[in-house]
């Protein structure tokens, strides 16, 4: 396997033996000399002794041997009992936690996600990190290729021992892994997908997304199209696997049987195709009036461009992860992106009524200082720090009893908690029976300067 990238967040924790100097003298061994004169003067010592003496020194000994016995038989029983309920990547100042990201391959923009991630738990070290233990993040590179997160995922859990799996990117990379961590009782906690299928707690109780479920985003869409538009005729370009067909198959199971004749024409395209161009052709031929875009950032920006070469100029719904002013429309095109609908859960940075919120001026002061390399308008980094902030509340929550098992039922009783930098009016929350953690969501509209609001937030 190849080596996993580390990136040690408390500069005071040492890459190596933390004590070098214990380490110098544990391998430091007498001189030959010097064992041989121990050797000589022990025996020396005894011979020395009357005769009648030596039986009560080698009873006296024999008392010791046994207490030395004991007392590792007694440590041994401690560790034995201690290592039943502790768990890896846990000590008592350390909590170990890794992270599959593509640094690399064809979505490797969403890299900033991980550097993001290990800005949020520098400030928490920097303020004592929770409940006395600091939060060290070890990110691996899958490249967006499920057999490297497979990879990668093992050697994290097997020879890094994390405590957990933190905010993965990715549906399909996350699916090849989720049946080995649910069967080795580690977290997969904050999946950065919203399949369906990770709200299933009775078959994979260890699998949690932190991302809305792209069925609950794709019936707000149906809901929104039948309202405004009940006559559309309604184009659908999708990533081919899990992410891209949930949007298909949730949009025509969200008409309905008596409307899903809506749906005229349906294109996929692989992630690792250089283009959608020929996509968005067929798909404009259609006469569609609505075009749905369920793709990341790179295919979104594709499709509105060429949309817009076409002279094509349907109402257009983008998926939400890729419905980034920053990273999407000022790519685009401000012209071409003008129009489009999404959803969201997150508070938007850029809106200048939140100019003076207290959610936004605290995420900006942390990317400041902790990230500034970083770009404070991209919503990709308001996820990451919002992330950061339930992962920390879960642990938080735990106390003293950081363990697998009590890091689950906190993580599944998550009430009474405001999430910094989510959107007024959204419902948060989940239990043991439902992972879904935004049982609501935001329709947004970009206006050509900035995402905004839609009416009130939408259950789905």
């Amino acid at each position: 396997m190849g080596a996993v990238p580390r990136y040690d967040l408390d500069i005071n924790r040492f890459s190596g033996n933390p004590y070098p100097d214990l380490k110098e003298l544990r391998s430091r061994r007498p001189s030959r000399s010097f064992r041989n004169l121990r050797s000589e003067g022990r025996c020396a010592a005894a011979n020395t002794r009357p005769r009648n003496q030596r039986g009560s020194i080698s009873i006296r000994m024999t008392g010791v041997r046994l207490l030395i016995a004991a007392l590792a038989i007694f440590a041994s029983t401690v560790r034995s009992n201690a290592s039943d309920t502790a768990s890896p990547g846990v000590s008592d100042t350390e909590i170990k936690i890794g992270q599959t990201v593509p640094l690399s391959g064809p979505v490797s923009a969403y890299a900033t996600f991980g550097r993001a991630s290990l800005a949020y738990f520098a400030m928490v070290n920097d303020r004592g990190g929770v409940n006395g233990r600091k939060i060290t993040l070890l990110i691996a590179d899958d490249a967006f290729s499920p057999p490297k997160t497979v990879e990668q995922t093992r050697k994290l859990v097997e020879s890094d021992e994390v405590f957990a799996i933190y905010a993965p990117m990715g549906s399909a990379t996350s699916i090849a892994v989720q049946k080995y961590l649910n069967q080795r009782k580690v977290p997969q906690f904050l999946v950065q997908s919203g399949l369906p299928r990770w709200n299933n707690p009775q078959q994979f109780p260890w699998t949690i997304s932190g991302y809305p479920n792209y069925e609950r985003e794709v019936r707000a869409y149906a809901r929104f199209i039948l309202e405004r538009m009940p006559k559309a005729r309604i184009a659908v370009l999708f990533q081919n696997d899990d992410f891209g067909r949930a949007f298909l198959d949730g949009l025509k199971s969200a008409l309905g049987p008596a409307n899903e004749s809506m749906v005229v024409a349906s294109e996929p395209f692989n992630v690792s195709d250089p283009t959608v161009d020929s996509q968005v052709v067929k798909l404009a031929s259609s006469n569609a009036d609505v075009l749905l875009v369920a793709a990341t950032a790179k295919q979104a920006i594709q499709s509105l461009k060429k949309a817009a070469e076409l002279g094509w100029r349907p109402e257009k719904i983008i998926a939400s992860l890729a419905a980034s002013v920053e990273r999407t429309y000022a790519v685009a095109g401000f012209e071409a992106s003008k129009g489009a609908i999404s959803a969201a859960v997150l508070k938007d940075p850029t809106e200048p009524d939140l100019a003076n919120d207290t959610d936004v001026r605290a995420y900006r002061a942390w990317m400041e200082r902790y990230y500034p390399t970083g770009d404070w308008k991209d919503t990709i980094h308001v996820g990451a720090f919002v992330q950061g902030a339930i992962f920390t509340e879960v642990l938080r929550r735990c106390g003293s009893d950081v363990n697998r098992e009590n890091f689950l039922k906190q993580a599944t009783s998550l009430t009474n908690f405001k999430i910094p930098m989510i959107r007024e009016g959204i419902a948060v929350g989940m239990d043991s029976g439902n992972y879904d953690l935004f049982r609501s969501m935001q329709l947004i509209q970009f206006d050509g300067t900035g995402n905004k609001p839609i009416g009130p937030p939408t259950g789905g």
